[in-house]
């Protein structure tokens, strides 16, 4: 691999995604969105035609791309620790069992909303319930499970709503989706993983594996063992994440105590992260995205954990973030050439897999409202509020095209749907409180004209 056929990719990306989150952010929109069209713009140099020996001489060779994947990598760990370190997990106690059963019903419906529209897949053909079908299909579900709020807490404070009930629940069933449908996506993956026998209980090297299967023998069977040694893996790291994290927690204390607002703090951070990341992957067989979700779970709250979200977010967006939503466009615009993949089919598929994303969410955080005896409007808003998609979706979709479980084919209808909840999600919240802004104005109005002289008249 030559080490410099990166960099020019790189300029590209960190220009052009820095001129389009401008423009974004100048008209309202989410500088996200200009991230995204940086990925698509780049993807479409990517369909240009080479020949005659012009190839080594394109901006994104195989050695170019080598080297993207690599920092598109590092900028995914960034992106979900920041997740995570972002999380109050004191909002969550606020609203209590409001957010956990619109988190339920808001991971539960969009999830069989899209194995539903995965089934499509199948017109025209004989239908596949093998195991790794049906792991398939849950994973395109998996996908609908993620939200993003940012938009809708944008929206909201806007609004001056953010701190009603209504709003408060939306934050706090947004903080759970994230936990879920992290936990979620790394159980399908491992479970993947394992039935297909990249990475199950075959290899001695498993060291977990290998000594569950020593002490109780081959009784269970290949597929009954590769499941039985996830769910026995995820546990394990779940203890081994909290029971090292306990200490960490109270070590990050002492350090932010003696050196409040020190560069070595988020260092230490990012290090934590990068740490866990690596051990629930190579030791647990659990998305390493889920090992950065929980260094950020268990560094938030500290005292200096503004100052490490910071720190993270400065040194992401500088180079990483951009990066991986550039990989994301140009993978989702290389997928347009994959005859395979991108049939009449296909399309039918990813049409409604963009509607299950938005109803998905829609009705079940509504319904989850209304059965916490929210009022229509507020439930609606729930909804709508619940809905927005971002970088979470994008980061699931990818991991799923990187394990091969699902189709890069998927990925520009995951753009769309980005695209299109981030544009109807303030537009709907708008409207619902148009009457209620309106007839506030009007009793303000009111009261001032009633009001006698004041003593300075």
């Amino acid at each position: 691999m030559d080490a410099f056929a990166i960099f020019l990719p790189l300029a590209l990306i960190l220009v052009i995604s820095k001129l389009l989150s401008i423009v974004c952010k100048k008209i309202g929109l989410p500088q996200v969105i200009g991230l995204l069209f940086t990925g698509v713009i780049l993807g479409l140099i990517t369909l240009i035609p080479l020949s005659g020996g012009l190839e080594e001489y394109a901006f994104f060779s195989s050695d170019a791309m080598k080297g993207i994947s690599i920092v598109a990598e590092i900028g995914v760990v960034l992106i979900m620790f920041s997740a995570g370190i972002e999380t109050d997990l004191k909002q969550i106690k606020k609203t209590g069992v409001a957010a956990l059963v619109i988190t339920l019903l808001g991971v539960i419906v969009p999830m069989i909303f899209g194995f539903l529209s995965a089934l499509l897949l199948n017109i025209g053909k004989t239908p596949d319930f093998s195991v790794r079908a049906i792991f398939m299909y849950l994973f395109y579900g998996v996908i609908l499970t993620a939200t993003s709020v940012s938009v809708t807490i944008a929206a909201l404070k806007e609004l001056g709503k953010l701190n009603t009930p209504i709003g408060t629940a939306i934050v706090s069933s947004a903080i759970l989706d994230d936990i879920i449908g992290v936990i979620i996506l790394s159980v399908i993956l491992s479970l993947d993983k394992a039935v297909a026998g990249t990475g199950g209980v075959t290899e001695a090297s498993d060291f977990i594996s290998y000594l569950f299967k020593l002490m109780l023998g081959d009784s269970f069977g290949d597929v009954g063992w590769s499941i039985g040694i996830v769910v026995i893996k995820t546990v394990l790291f779940f203890l081994f994440a909290l029971g090292l994290g306990i200490p960490l927690r109270k070590l990050f204390k002492k350090i932010s105590n003696k050196y409040d607002h020190h560069r070595r703090v988020p260092i230490f951070a990012i290090a934590v992260a990068f740490f866990y990341a690596y051990a629930s992957e190579k030791w647990f067989g659990i998305a390493d995205i889920t090992g950065a979700f929980f260094a950020g779970l268990i560094l938030s709250g500290t005292k200096d954990t503004e100052y490490i979200e910071r720190r993270t977010d400065i040194a992401s967006y500088m180079i990483f973030t951009p990066v991986f939503f550039a990989k994301v466009g140009i993978t989702s615009m290389s997928s347009f050439t994959s005859t395979s993949d991108f049939t009449w089919q296909f399309v039918v598929f990813g049409i409604v897999f963009i509607i299950a994303g938005i109803l998905g969410k829609f009705l079940g955080c509504g319904l989850g409202a209304k059965m916490c005896k929210f009022s229509l409007k507020d439930s609606i808003r729930c909804g709508a509020g619940m809905m927005c998609r971002a970088e979470v979706c994008l980061i699931c979709a990818q991991k799923g095209i990187d394990a091969n479980i699902i189709s890069a084919s998927i990925q520009p209808f995951v753009l769309l749907l980005i695209l299109i909840t981030s544009f109807i999600t303030p537009i709907i919240l708008k409207q619902s409180y148009k009457n209620e802004i309106a007839s506030s104005y009007q009793e303000l109005a009111f009261e001032e004209n009633n009001q006698g002289p004041s003593l300075d008249q």
